[in-house]
């Protein structure tokens, strides 16, 4: 029986599953991205939540972040607790300390040049920073999150999905809603918008100021600390994983920093950029992406996807 030549000497530049596996690796690439992008997204909203209140920026959120995932650490092996109790308290206790430095650290010096409180913002990060790595045993390691989900692996078609991709997605989905049901249909939400847009008349109205601002560092640091937790099983828990917020803040100005929504799709869209660089570029490209992304943002958009277009008369 006689070889088909067909089989042996396919048509030139014919590569089987070459068309099929490109689409996979590009998929798979995408939802990589959107999962770190919802890390970026959520620190962000920490950005935007405390810009919207109190018009500052607080750099210090990727450490808060940090604070967050070493906290559930430290209640999952210290303590003996389950998971989602470890995570619970360690959001807690990350809100609450928010609040504390809301109030013992920038409330006195509001009213003061935006660049003295961001600089103090920043002060707190290293602060923080530096307190972790003073911690013997933990501080200066690197230490994996141990999460009931680990290394869970789904497969939809020739994608291959991690189950710690998808909790980012959908805890980030299921805060996004919490969050949009308490700014929408709550007294406290709408007194924060209130507050957001007019501090002076929200006060005049009999809406305390002040005690908002407090809740409004709260929440934020909840989130930062929420997407700690969150990342932490993707990567590991160091003292430096703060630096991602250096990511989240380009997420914010791309999305538009007075803009919860454009926080998250902003986030989004800086982790797919990302992504696709780092596989189809050359090396570089991947830590670069997210500036390049702000760069030409602020040149076609700049008060970004969703920020608000102010025009000032003169």
């Amino acid at each position: 029986m006689r070889n088909n030549p067909e089989r042996r000497c396919p048509r030139r530049g014919y590569k089987p599953g070459t068309t099929n596996g490109g689409r996979v690796q590009f998929l798979q690439l995408v939802i990589s991205g959107i999962a770190q992008g919802c890390i970026y997204g959520l620190i962000a909203l920490g950005f935007v939540l405390i810009y919207k209140a109190t018009e500052t920026v607080s750099f210090a959120q990727g450490e808060l972040m940090m604070l967050g995932a070493f906290g559930g650490f430290a209640a999952m092996t210290w303590l003996g607790l389950s998971f989602w109790v470890a995570v619970l308290c360690a959001v807690v206790a990350v809100a609450l300390l928010g609040m504390l430095l809301e109030r013992v650290v920038v409330r006195p010096i509001l009213g003061q040049p935006a660049f003295s409180i961001v600089m103090l913002t920043i002060g707190i990060g290293y602060v923080a920073r530096g307190l972790v790595t003073m911690v013997p045993g933990i501080g200066t390691e690197t230490h994996t999150l141990p999460v009931p989900y680990k290394d869970e692996i789904y497969r939809l078609g020739g994608l291959v999905l991690n189950a710690e991709q998808l909790v980012v997605i959908a805890a980030t989905g299921a805060l996004c809603a919490v969050l949009f049901a308490l700014f929408r249909y709550s007294k406290l939400g709408i007194a924060m918008q209130a507050s957001s847009q007019n501090q002076l008349a929200a006060y005049y109205m009999g809406i305390p100021v002040r005690r908002l601002n407090g809740l409004v560092w709260g929440l934020a640091a909840a989130v930062a600390a929420l997407a700690g937790l969150l990342l932490a099983p993707i990567t590991f828990v160091h003292a430096n994983m703060g630096f991602i917020g250096l990511k989240a803040f380009p997420a914010a100005v791309v999305g538009g920093f007075g803009s919860l929504p454009g926080a998250i799709v902003g986030g989004v869209l800086i982790g797919v950029v990302e992504s696709l660089a780092g596989f189809y570029l050359p090396d570089g490209f991947k830590d670069t992406a997210a500036y390049i992304v702000v760069l030409l943002m602020l040149m076609v958009r700049p008060n970004g996807l969703f920020g608000e277009r102010l025009r000032k008369k003169v």
